[in-house]
């Protein structure tokens, strides 16, 4: 098989593993088995790291259940490729040509050199960072909660946090699907959240190429281009929330302007695909979603634990028109020029993503008529982009809406373009050495 089906397989496997185990009925408190389409749903959200639920995961499931939840949400964000790589590593197991195809693969690199040296910057890099951001956390969760629930709820949170996942545990404290709703004026938790987000986000080689050159200039373009549109992304964001909601008694109105500003920031930073909340989303007014649906769509970067169509496809076709209404035959940043297979590459991806947020958007419409057109986009985009975010209610969902939405958040973990990679590589044809001649087309 090729390296794209291998990846759609091996998610597929763990999704359906991790189902079996959350239908058991040791995985809830009641003692009952959820269901498998439920655990299914579940399971999807957690390896894709999207963070859509249908029961609160801190009321519904036993401390069997959230570990299980936990441990997928970290092989998702890490790929199960990485993990198996690490397991190699622990039993000194060389690791082949063909497994370094599929580590390729996972972590879209496009050289084969040092990719084991990466995995394992990697592993002690999200472990290290997931450590730290426990360790700040237990500031807040020790004291409220008790040493060992204190110490728990911090490494679940800064794991769900760095994965972009999404998922919480504060539905028994603050009420069911409450997420961080509580911490709306805790500056500790709302900076230490969104520093595990953004460096989720970034994607490894980023975080690899920052440590390692230090120096803004240094870095290489990839680099440039995602710290650029990320920080351009979460500043748009913040100002839209801050002045759109300023005066929503439902949101921010009732804040102070310290509060005001700290809310703003995590919600524009919760839209790089982490799906934490600390303000009502149902209550945000119509053009505060349809924003949030632009750049939820966008999503994180490549190679990292965020899903949507990544910065650097969006930054990629920003410069291909910038270059085509300046009338440049190069496509140019940075004193670097972008190759025409890479503006290709993203103009599939962009159309692909687009056409299917579009087709499901009408999907869950009909079978779900009780959601309005904006909550179900926003709940197909909040899946497809593997946020988390929700208006519409996944726990409402009827069984076909679930699918559709189990279908998406595979469709955004995985990657569209891989998935189709894989469906149609063996009606690949071989690049031919012919050249027709070039026809002429009206555009515009």
């Amino acid at each position: 098989m090729r390296p794209a089906q291998v990846m759609v397989i091996g998610f597929g496997m763990v999704i359906l593993l991790g189902a079996l185990v959350l239908n058991l009925p040791i995985a809830s408190k009641s003692g009952e088995s959820i269901g498998f389409l439920n655990a299914l749903f579940t399971s999807t959200s957690a390896v894709c790291v999207t963070g859509l639920i249908v029961v609160d995961t801190s009321t519904y499931w036993s401390e069997f259940g959230q570990f299980i939840i936990i441990t997928l949400i970290q092989i998702g964000g890490l790929g199960f490729m990485t993990i198996a790589t690490m397991f190699s590593l622990l039993t000194r197991k060389k690791i082949n040509l063909r497994e370094r195809l599929l580590i390729q693969e996972s972590l879209n690199q496009m050289n084969l050199s040092g990719l084991v040296k990466l995995t394992r910057y990697i592993i002690v890099m999200t472990f290290v960072i997931e450590g730290i951001g426990a360790l700040l956390l237990s500031l807040v969760f020790i004291p409220k909660l008790g040493l060992l629930k204190g110490i728990w709820y911090s490494i679940f949170h800064s794991i769900s946090a760095f994965c972009n996942a999404g998922f919480d545990l504060m539905g028994v404290i603050t009420g069911e699907f409450s997420s961080l709703t509580y911490f709306i004026n805790n500056g500790l938790i709302n900076f230490v959240v969104c520093g595990l987000i953004v460096l989720g986000g970034l994607g490894f080689p980023v975080l690899l190429d920052i440590i390692n050159n230090k120096k803004y200039s240094k870095l290489n373009i990839h680099s440039k281009i995602v710290l650029n549109t990320t920080g351009i992304l979460i500043l748009i964001g913040f100002f839209f929330i801050f002045i759109a909601e300023f005066n929503n008694n439902g949101t921010l109105g009732d804040l102070n302007l310290k509060d005001k500003v700290l809310s703003s920031m995590f919600q524009s930073v919760t839209l790089r695909t982490a799906g934490f909340n600390t303000i009502d989303l149902t209550l945000l007014g119509e053009s505060t979603l349809f924003l949030m649906i632009i750049l939820m769509l966008i999503g994180a970067s490549p190679a990292s634990t965020g899903g949507g169509l990544k910065t650097t496809t969006i930054a990629t076709l920003f410069l291909a028109v910038k270059a085509f209404i300046l009338g440049k035959e190069d496509i140019e940043v940075y004193q670097r020029r972008i190759s025409g297979r890479t503006v290709k590459k993203a103009l599939g991806i962009f159309f692909i993503g687009v056409f299917i947020v579009l087709f499901a958007t009408l999907m869950l419409s009909i079978v779900n008529p009780g959601f309005t057109l904006l909550e179900c986009s926003f709940e197909v985009v909040s899946a497809f982009a593997t946020v988390g975010l929700s208006i519409g209610g996944s726990p409402s969902l009827t069984s076909l809406g679930k699918i559709i939405i189990i279908v998406l958040m595979f469709l955004g973990r995985v990657g569209s373009l891989t998935i189709f990679i894989a469906l149609l590589s063996k009606n690949m044809k071989v690049k031919s050495k012919i050249k027709y001649p070039e026809g002429k087309i009206i555009v515009g």
